[in-house]
């Protein structure tokens, strides 16, 4: 047996705000392995997230038993680098107002006051957001490509500014991509495509800069569409998922959990010798050149 062990390991996921998505997945895979997770959640969801949390509503339900355990929760909005950044109309909204530090610089600063330097071996980038990804891009205003972008890549970015000073040796960072950085995807726009494009073409400079700066090893996953709560905001995932069921290699759609531990390996030491990666799970479906018509597939 060759086990993923992450016993004594602590992970920082950004981007959890429900149990359904690939981020919850992925931390349910580290604490598999036996790390300690802390999360970054955004601010207009995290009392939402939190009361579900104490309430018992989230599948904190391990796989041969025990529970998900998280060892803190920070508010996170990664738009935003530190506190200057932040607008007044954000400051003051009343899901901002009584909150002190969701900003990455804070959040980072928060880590280093209650762990101590270097106090991260994981950090995983699930975020992304784009207030037109329903628009064509040839519609997509300038404001709202640069949202997705800064959300959705530059983040990433930002995050390993702030957190590669806080990780320990051997450590690594792995984020989600999608197939739209690489093949026109209909309906997956608003500068969305742009984005994943970029994280991916950022996930291959940083692995050599925070390689040599940090013995950090970073890698991204091109996963498959997955109907959480967070993609209904695309308006077509429901049809994108048939659509994978219908066309992949291995014709079904992928699950959070075939992502959260693909992340989990990525992670661990088993991976040692991977970085710079664009990894797809899903299912082959990225290696198709046509549709599956069933006339056409072997017998």
């Amino acid at each position: 047996m060759l086990p993923i062990d992450l016993t004594g390991k602590r992970a920082f996921v950004a981007g959890v705000a429900d149990d359904k998505g690939y981020g919850w997945a992925i931390v349910r895979a580290l604490v598999r392995a036996g790390a300690s997770i802390c999360v970054g959640t955004w601010p207009p969801v995290l009392r939402i997230f939190t009361k579900s949390l104490e309430r018992g509503k989230l599948d904190v339900a391990l796989p041969g038993g025990g529970e998900i355990g998280l060892e803190k929760i920070y508010p996170l909005d990664a738009a935003f680098d530190t506190q200057a950044d932040v607008p007044e109309d954000v400051r003051t909204d009343k899901r901002y107002v009584e909150l002190t530090a969701y900003t990455i610089q804070e959040v980072a600063d928060r880590l280093r006051a209650d762990f101590g330097e270097p106090c991260l071996d994981i950090i995983v980038h699930s975020l992304a957001n784009g207030p037109e990804v329903q628009r064509a891009l040839i519609d997509t205003s300038r404001s709202g490509y640069l949202a997705a972008v800064s959300a959705s890549a530059y983040s990433m970015v930002s995050l390993l500014q702030r957190f590669g000073p806080l990780t320990r040796p051997g450590g690594a960072l792995v984020s989600l991509s999608y197939l739209a950085a690489e093949r026109v995807i209909p309906g997956y726009g608003g500068g969305m495509s742009s984005a994943k494009a970029a994280l991916e073409s950022d996930t291959r400079t940083l692995a050599f800069e925070a390689g040599r700066r940090w013995g950090l090893r970073v890698n991204t996953i091109s996963a498959g569409p997955l109907a959480s709560r967070a993609a209904k905001a695309i308006g077509t995932i429901d049809k994108m998922v048939d659509y994978y069921r219908l066309n992949a290699a291995l014709p079904e759609a992928n699950t959070a959990d075939e992502v959260g531990i693909v992340a989990a390996f990525l992670c661990s030491p088993l991976a040692s010798g991977i970085t710079g990666e664009t990894l797809h799970v899903d299912k082959g479906y990225h290696v198709m050149g046509m549709q599956a018509e069933p006339r056409l597939a072997p017998e």
